[in-house]
């Protein structure tokens, strides 16, 4: 496991520490080996921030670039005791065709105190559009939960705007007006027009394939947060990416137990309800996740993926001086992983028979 370790004056530590919901970044040396990059360096997250063992997000000055990326985040995965359902879940994302930011563990320090094993995880930007060679195209996160493609909130009021729940990551002002419309067209289209002009404006293969993936880890937030827009610049369809995916394989973000039912076979967007109105996108639906149900999200192919990940933790885990995790919490951890692989999988194939 690489060891990285961040080298920062104090006065800038008690900078970050006397407002830790402030984004601003602070300079900052971060140590791999023997190399030694000028960064800058904020917390960041939302619930992770109040405790002790808090995220990062760290931006390179000199170099620009390391390995192809400008920004990385050092995830805490601090309600996970395995550390490892993000990173599951994101590369099972990259395993079923949808893009996907990648990740590795880290062990890190600051100012040479240890701060245990952290998840490295790309920034989706263009960059890594560039390191990937994808077409060029603006990018907008989906940065709470009123990015539910719908003109009412989670509360069901109106909202303000039809861009509340979005940032602009990379592109122009302009590229929020399309934001706009689309959001704009799924609310206000009548069913004729909408299955018309949808395939003009979304890649529904690739997006079906993105809530196939939510749908079979389970992630109760990933349907209306948690994911990133990317336009892509040859097709000009907007496609769909996977973010912050701890609350997932059985468990929710605060690593409490969900039952294997929990979130329904469709996921629940008004994206999604409009789609799934029609039976040419509930067939592909149950084409595309009735394949990966058979190939990918099974236990055969993911018990030695969690395995192996498992093992290469095991020996660091004793480092970590935020979690207690050991061996045998590993093992029963790896149980619950499987028993839902199990369960959930033959829920929805389950519920597959009666959708189309």
């Amino acid at each position: 496991m690489l060891k990285y370790e961040i080298l920062i004056n104090p006065k800038w530590l008690r900078k970050l520490d006397n407002d830790i919901w402030n984004d601003e970044l602070v300079p900052a040396v971060l140590k791999i080996g023997e190399n030694r990059y000028n960064i800058k360096i904020a917390y960041r997250g939302n619930v992770i921030r109040d405790k002790k063992k808090k995220s990062y997000r760290i931006v390179f000055q000199k170099p620009y670039k390391v390995n192809g990326a400008h920004e990385i985040h050092l995830n805490a995965e601090f309600s996970d005791v395995s550390l490892s359902r993000n990173k599951l879940s994101l590369d099972f994302f990259d395993r079923i065709g949808v893009i996907s930011p990648h990740s590795q563990h880290v062990l890190l320090s600051i100012n040479g105190y240890n701060k245990g094993i952290y998840l490295e995880i790309e920034s989706f930007d263009q960059y890594l559009l560039e390191k990937r060679k994808l077409p060029d195209g603006p990018i907008i996160y989906a940065t709470n939960n009123r990015a539910n493609f719908s003109l009412l909130t989670k509360k069901k009021e109106i909202k303000k705007r039809l861009d509340q729940g979005y940032t602009l990551k990379y592109g122009n002002p302009e590229d929020i007006d399309d934001l706009k419309n689309f959001i704009a067209m799924i609310n206000a289209l009548s069913n004729h027009d909408f299955e018309k002009e949808i395939p003009q404006v979304l890649d529904i293969e690739k997006y079906l394939r993105w809530v196939s993936g939510a749908v079979c880890v389970q992630n109760y937030d990933g349907f209306i947060h948690n994911y990133a827009l990317y336009k892509n610049g040859e097709t000009g369809l907007f496609e769909i990416t996977p973010w912050d995916y701890d609350g997932t394989w059985g468990r929710n973000l605060h690593g409490r137990k969900l039952d294997y039912d929990y979130v329904p076979l469709t996921g629940y967007n008004t994206l999604s309800a409009r789609l799934f109105h029609f039976p040419q996108f509930r067939s592909q639906y149950n084409e595309i996740l009735s394949n990966i149900l058979e190939k990918e999200f099974t236990l055969d192919v993911q018990k030695p993926i969690i395995n192996e990940l498992f093992e290469s933790l095991k020996p660091n885990m004793s480092l970590d001086p935020f979690i207690s995790t050991n061996a045998e919490i590993l093992e029963q951890e790896k149980k619950v992983y499987f028993n839902f692989i199990k369960k959930r999988n033959a829920y929805l194939k389950e519920q597959l028979i009666s959708f189309v």
